[in-house]
């Protein structure tokens, strides 16, 4: 991946939903739980990045004893879409997780779904290859308006005088 050693912000327009997942391993000693869970993952990502018209955009992957995988949607209802949808590998992967692990405690499984309004997001790059959301959606030079968060984010350019109230 190429750094870019200016100041970026994504080329993202409209709404976005940002879906996280994971999974925690809870008893690190039984990989045949938590290594079948593990491994359905990448054939999901596989087949998304396969078909863009499910919806999805991009994702970023964190792993330690709790994962991580950081994904963007087009929408909320391509996400919730995809998650029924029967011929698709998220369904047998949530089937083979209740049947072989369950409520057995061995491995954790979590996400969390945020549907995020054009304007109540902004972004902001630099010395960094594409990533998040710009990696989902494109890049490009944060200059104008783009140069401060809150110009980003539609609103009033700051001051020059950037120091802080006193607090008591």
């Amino acid at each position: 991946m190429t750094t870019e050693n200016r100041r970026m912000t994504s080329a993202a327009e409209g709404d976005v939903v940002v879906f996280l997942i994971g999974m925690r391993v809870n008893r690190w000693w039984k990989p045949w739980q938590w290594l079948r869970t593990a491994l359905a993952m990448p054939r999901m990502l596989r087949e998304l990045s396969q078909h863009p018209e499910l919806g999805f955009l991009s994702a970023e992957a964190y792993l330690g004893r709790t994962t991580l995988l950081l994904s963007y949607w087009k929408s909320m209802e391509h996400l919730l879409a995809y998650a029924k949808l029967r011929s698709a590998e998220h369904l047998p992967a949530w089937r083979a997780f209740n049947k072989f692990v369950g409520m057995g405690g061995d491995v954790g499984i979590w996400h969390e779904s945020y549907r995020v309004q054009a304007g109540n997001y902004e972004t902001v790059y630099l010395n960094m290859p594409a990533f998040g959301l710009a990696r989902a959606t494109g890049s490009r030079e944060a200059l104008g308006h783009r140069t401060s968060a809150s110009g980003r984010l539609g609103g009033p350019r700051p001051a020059a005088d950037t120091t802080l109230p006193a607090t008591e």
